[in-house]
């Protein structure tokens, strides 16, 4: 192949996006406006595959891909998730996210995707909860304490200000010094919970974010107050079936990436045995923030947003930090031809 000038592409480290440093509500703005594009059916999304090298239960790679046409940009994630990685001094979640441009397919970015992971899964949280949950929602209960966990409950506390946090992961040294970090971060007290039911009993809004083996009903429907928001998303099912029974809306982030034939998931069975279709779900969540559905309309509504993770946000955010790189003068400059 011969060109008439060298092409380059930019590549940001794990450093970079450190020092890039992300704020709060530019990730929230980046990520938001990348929903608003799919409810408006300006962007391509290919539901995810799975690469399993053994066994699931010891970890899995993720393949994300999709196009946001208003950014101009293509992207393939590809996140490792390997539970055991602690036992290693490694994150459970690396990642690397490849950016193109969709109309040549010519290369332009390389990015360590891992925080973009973490943030990115915080917003589509934080953002759920914005346009699900009660406005006046004072108390987060939040299982799991994995590296997306920490701007789960970082995003909403920006949206909703708690007065209330508990957490609770298997571990106890694992939920202890995420509370701990949390604490400090927050400026509020976080509560680490020794149990399933003292952690989300009773609160406004419930994160389910376990790494749970296999399938298994911890979360029991029966805790779930009225006019909560549930926000279920580990890979195996913690809930229980009666789940969908008690909620007045159930929200995805991309049916595509929810209905039957696919893998894992928090409500798979719940699709499998039709509890839940296409026809019972009441939106997407990027059509609520285009204005084409609702979203709470009632301080009553008991309502689940459940999300498998979108390509798009990773899109938005990538894009988000090239362009913030560009002003600041960071990231590589690498020949690609």
């Amino acid at each position: 192949m011969t060109t008439t000038q060298p092409i380059h592409i930019t590549f940001l480290n794990g450093a970079d996006v450190e020092k890039l440093a992300l704020t709060d509500d530019e990730i929230l703005v980046a990520v938001e406006d990348a929903l608003r594009a799919q409810g408006n059916r300006q962007t391509v999304i290919e539901p995810r595959v799975h690469l399993v090298p053994e066994d699931s239960a010891k970890g899995h790679f993720n393949v994300l891909r999709g196009v946001v046409k208003p950014l101009g940009l293509a992207g393939v994630k590809v996140v490792g998730d390997f539970v055991h990685n602690f036992e290693r001094g490694l994150p459970s979640e690396m990642a690397v996210l490849n950016l193109f441009d969709p109309e040549t397919g010519m290369p332009k970015a390389i990015l360590d995707a891992t925080a973009i992971t973490d943030m990115r899964t915080g917003a589509i949280t934080a953002l759920g909860a914005k346009h699900l949950a009660r406005k006046g929602s004072k108390v987060l209960g939040h299982v799991g304490a994995r590296g997306t966990a920490y701007w789960n409950v970082r995003l909403l506390d920006r949206l909703f200000g708690f007065d209330e946090i508990r957490v609770h992961s298997r571990r106890p040294e694992s939920r202890d010094a995420f509370a701990a970090r949390l604490s400090a971060d927050l400026g509020k007290k976080v509560v680490a919970t020794s149990d399933w039911e003292s952690c989300v009993a009773g609160a406004d809004i419930v994160v389910e974010a376990s790494r749970l083996p296999a399938p298994q009903p911890m979360l029991k429907t029966s805790w779930i107050k009225k006019g909560a928001l549930v926000i279920p998303y580990g890979t195996m099912s913690a809930v229980e079936l009666s789940l969908t029974d008690i909620m007045d809306k159930i929200v995805v982030d991309d049916w595509g990436q929810c209905r039957k034939g696919l893998p894992f998931g928090a409500l798979r069975q719940h699709v499998d045995s039709d509890k839940l279709t296409e026809e019972t779900l009441h939106a997407e969540l990027g059509q609520i923030v285009a204005g084409l559905k609702p979203g709470r309309e009632r301080e009553s509504e008991t309502n689940l947003f459940w999300h498998r993770g979108l390509s798009l946000s990773d899109i938005a955010l990538g894009h988000a930090l090239l362009e913030k790189a560009k002003r600041q003068g960071l990231g590589q400059n690498l020949r690609f031809i």
